[in-house]
C-alpha cells in the first residue's frame, strides 16, 4: 500500500507557448507520517526515437509532508528547444511526473503535449525551419497516464527486488481523474 496518493493534477496555463514554463498544481494525500521528503521530478520526452533527448525540467524535493492532504505547484521552465530534433518540435511528445521516496519512484504521470502552429496557414503548410516564436503547447490534461511502482515505505533503502513495481512488473497502470 502506497502511503502517499496522488488526489487530482491540474494543468496551469494550458494551453501557451512552447517557450513558457510549464505549471501542474499537484494535490496529494500522505497517509502516514514520513522520515523524509519527496522527490518531484519533471521531465520532456524530446524524442520518441532516443532518450537521449529527454530533459530534466526540474526536480524539486517537497517536505517535511505532513500526514492528510497536500498541494503544491511545480513550476519548470521550458526544454531547451536547442537540444532537440527539429522534426520533433512539431510531434506530439510527452511530460512525465514522478514522485520518488528515497530515490525509489512509485508513481509515474504522463500527459500527451501536442506543439503546433497557432497560424493556420502554417500548421497546413510548415515551413522547412520550425519557427519556434509562433509554436503553442497544448498538454492533453484530460488523459494523463498514471503507472503506480509498489516500493518499500518503511525501508526504502532494502534492495528486495520483489519490492520495486518495475523490476518485478507490478506497475498498476490507470487514469487519473480531474
Amino acid at each position: 500500500m502506497s502511503l502517499v496518493n496522488i488526489l487530482n493534477i491540474a494543468v496551469l496555463d494550458n494551453p501557451s507557448s512552447i517557450t513558457s514554463p510549464l505549471q501542474f498544481e499537484i494535490t496529494f494525500e500522505c497517509n502516514a507520517e514520513l522520515q523524509d521528503d519527496l522527490e518531484w521530478r519533471m521531465i520532456y520526452v524530446g524524442s520518441a526515437e532516443s532518450q537521449e533527448y529527454d530533459q530534466v525540467l526540474d526536480s524539486i524535493m517537497v517536505g517535511p509532508v505532513p500526514v492528510g492532504v497536500n498541494k503544491f505547484v511545480f513550476s519548470a521552465g521550458p526544454p531547451n528547444l536547442d537540444l532537440l530534433p527539429q522534426k520533433d518540435l512539431l510531434e506530439v511528445t510527452v511530460v512525465l511526473l514522478s514522485c520518488l521516496y528515497h530515490d525509489k519512484e512509485f508513481v509515474r504521470v504522463g500527459y500527451y503535449v501536442n506543439n503546433e502552429y497557432v497560424d493556420e496557414a502554417l500548421r497546413e503548410n510548415p515551413p522547412d525551419q520550425v519557427q519556434v516564436d509562433k509554436l503553442q503547447r497544448n498538454i492533453l490534461a484530460d488523459k494523463p497516464k498514471v503507472t503506480r511502482y509498489t516500493i518499500n515505505w518503511s525501508n526504502p533503502q532494502q534492495s528486495d527486488p520483489v519490492a520495486d513495481g518495475a523490476a518485478s512488473g507490478q506497475a498498476d497502470q490507470d487514469m487519473l481523474v480531474n
